[in-house]
């Protein structure tokens, strides 16, 4: 299917190639990607009023998928996660002596799911035009956040519910899934949001005017 440039991505939409050229820039794409993620993972800001850090690789990733389109963003967070597998250290919280398929299918398994399902989510809105508008770019980011946050969850209540229950500090199960693994990140995506919202019809913009 032809890609005209109503429905382009910023990828697609910064750097035109065809033919031979093309796959080359697809596959210089998904190496730049996995390094951007791997990256993004690994760095934490403190952003008052919040006490846990800002991680970044949320952002990364549904930012990329918006970039990217649909396609090319699925394999590039698909290579990331092959390269996680393989014990490369580049998730949030891997380590030396924790990578994998140990962590991996461990308490952020579930949101490592969710990174794939959110990146599919927020191409196929950018190839709808909602990375040009603020609003729509918001509300894709929020959709982004609630895949990753409900697989995730869900992942993390299963595991809680099953052995990791902390009866002496929390109340339920459900209780100490939300303490671990939304209640201190919520205010650092808030912030992402507002930040990608801003900064991908701002991509737009700059690109309209190189052009013109």
């Amino acid at each position: 299917m032809a890609i005209t440039t109503n429905d382009a991505v910023i990828s697609e939409a910064i750097w035109q190639a065809e033919g031979n050229q093309l796959w080359i820039k697809r596959a210089i794409l998904v190496v730049v990607g996995v390094l951007v993620l791997a990256a993004c993972a690994k760095i934490r800001l403190m952003i008052p009023p919040s006490p846990v850090p800002v991680n970044l690789g949320t952002f990364a990733v549904l930012t990329l998928g918006a970039a990217y389109g649909p396609r090319l963003g699925l394999v590039t967070v698909l290579a990331y996660m092959l390269v996680g597998l393989l014990g490369f250290d580049v998730f949030a919280n891997s380590s030396a002596a924790n990578n994998g398929w140990a962590y991996m299918s461990g308490a952020t398994g579930g949101y490592l799911v969710g990174f794939v399902l959110a990146t599919l989510a927020l191409g196929a809105f950018s190839r709808l035009g909602w990375d040009r508008s603020v609003p729509l770019t918001a509300l894709a980011m929020v959709i982004g956040n609630v895949i990753i946050y409900a697989l995730g969850l869900a992942w993390l209540y299963v595991l809680v519910d099953g052995g990791m229950f902390d009866a002496a500090a929390y109340s339920s199960p459900a209780t100490q899934t939300l303490a671990w693994g939304f209640i201190p990140f919520w205010i650092g995506d808030v912030m992402k949001i507002v930040f990608a919202a801003i900064l991908l019809p701002t991509l737009w913009k700059a690109i309209g005017a190189a052009r013109a």
